[in-house]
């Protein structure tokens, strides 16, 4: 059974009828993730601002969850174009360094031509001293 859904706020979330992330154990499941800055509610104009927060909030709805970045297991990132791949490849490494995730990259034309890169994770969940979630 699918335990708890997390949301972030996002007008997105509720216009498109999703949650940031689905909580099941020992799982969790972040939906992708733009650029978009929850305070301004503006996307910033460069990728690597965009980058960092995706990672951000994908950091919140993780903790949340009861799991962090250390944990994730996939990473899927949609990025524009190559050199803006080339511009976030280090943002990408010190976030998923420790965890070293399996990691898909695609080239791709996203859904509005300011959204600069989208980012989807899966992590586990922090387990206790008995091996639980």
């Amino acid at each position: 059974m699918i335990g708890s859904r997390i949301y972030s706020g996002a007008p997105f979330e509720e216009m498109a009828g999703y949650a940031r992330a689905v909580v099941d154990p020992p799982y969790v499941f972040v939906s992708g993730t733009t650029g978009f800055d929850p305070e301004t509610l503006q996307f910033p104009e460069d990728v690597e601002t965009q980058c960092e927060n995706c990672f951000a909030t994908i950091e919140r709805a993780l903790g949340k969850a009861g799991s962090s970045l250390n944990d994730l297991v996939r990473i899927r990132v949609f990025v524009a174009s190559r050199a803006e791949f080339e511009r976030i490849k280090p943002i990408i490494k010190r976030h998923c360094d420790a965890a070293r995730p399996a990691n898909t990259t695609v080239l791709a034309e996203l859904v509005e031509p300011y959204m600069r890169v989208e980012i989807e994770v899966t992590a586990r969940m922090a387990l206790d001293a008995q091996g639980r979630v």
